[in-house]
């Protein structure tokens, strides 16, 4: 019974269906579909701030759930981020360095935790949710109305920092572990 809880439940649905709709997603930037692959993408981003929602106000977090909701964030990141390269090309292109190093700092995030823990990371900062809402939201403006400079810089310095954060919080546990917080709470432990 409790198996089944943890496995099948409307968060788990949900972060499952955006891994399973990667491929299709992907197809669409590929394709060149951009009005499909932006409506995917947003209906994509809804699903993540949906799932964390409904796991944590109805009590269904799980370390299963935590860890396909941090796949499938991935997933969603290199799509936005494809999306961009493939349909925003010329607006990026005055901004490229420090989008360049944001990628860099989030494919590090990923690299330490495989390379430690041999996992993809699940830890839920603070920080990384505020990021995933600021990127959420900064990537519905720019597939739905357009590249705005101001917001584009205050999402990606807060991407910069969360992922840095994410990294320092990895090197410090001795095993990856999800919801840690942040790194006050690692160091305060």
């Amino acid at each position: 019974m409790k198996l089944s809880k943890e496995l099948i439940n409307i968060p788990n649905i949900l972060s499952g269906y955006r891994l399973l709709s990667f491929p299709w997603v992907l197809y669409l930037a590929l394709s060149h579909q951009e009005q499909l692959f932006a409506g995917f993408l947003i209906f994509n981003l809804f699903t993540d701030i949906l799932d964390g929602f409904i796991a944590r106000r109805f009590n269904l977090q799980t370390e299963f759930g935590a860890r396909l909701d941090s796949i499938a964030d991935s997933g969603t990141y290199i799509l936005a981020i494809l999306g961009i390269f493939i349909f925003k090309a010329a607006e990026f292109a005055p901004h490229l360095l420090s989008f360049y190093i944001f990628i860099g700092v989030f494919s590090a995030s990923i690299s330490v935790s495989l390379i430690k823990f041999g996992r993809m990371p699940s830890l839920h900062l603070y920080s990384s949710k505020i990021g995933g809402y600021l990127q959420g939201f900064f990537f519905f403006i720019l597939f739905a109305f357009g590249f705005h400079t101001v917001f584009y810089y205050i999402m990606i310095t807060w991407g910069i920092l969360s992922f840095t954060e994410h990294i320092a919080v990895q090197m410090l546990l001795p095993e990856m572990r999800s919801n840690a917080k942040g790194l006050y709470w690692v160091l305060k432990k």
